[in-house]
């Protein structure tokens, strides 16, 4: 199969693009990993790329670099995953 130099203006979600960004979080994603059914949903639509999956299937959420976006929460169709008010201090 020939394969093509193709330029395009899609962009590809980076983790850490701009530094670690999850201090000023005001929401954490806090996953139940006894309701997951490791749908990867919320892997495919984290915009920040900062969920990762792991080799059987379960996902890890990196807290150095989630903005606490709510992505995750809102495509997970169990609801295993949930915004928190992060702790202040």
């Amino acid at each position: 199969m020939k394969k093509y130099d193709v330029v395009t203006s899609i962009s590809y979600p980076k983790k850490g693009a701009m530094g670690k960004t999850g201090s000023w979080r005001v929401f954490k994603p806090k996953l139940d990993k006894n309701k997951c059914v490791k749908c990867l949903q919320c892997w495919v639509f984290c915009p920040e790329g900062v969920i990762t999956k792991n080799k059987d299937g379960t996902i890890d959420i990196d807290y150095e670099y989630c903005k606490g976006c709510g992505v995750c929460a809102n495509v997970c169709k169990v609801k295993a995953i949930i915004m928190e008010r992060e702790a202040e201090g």
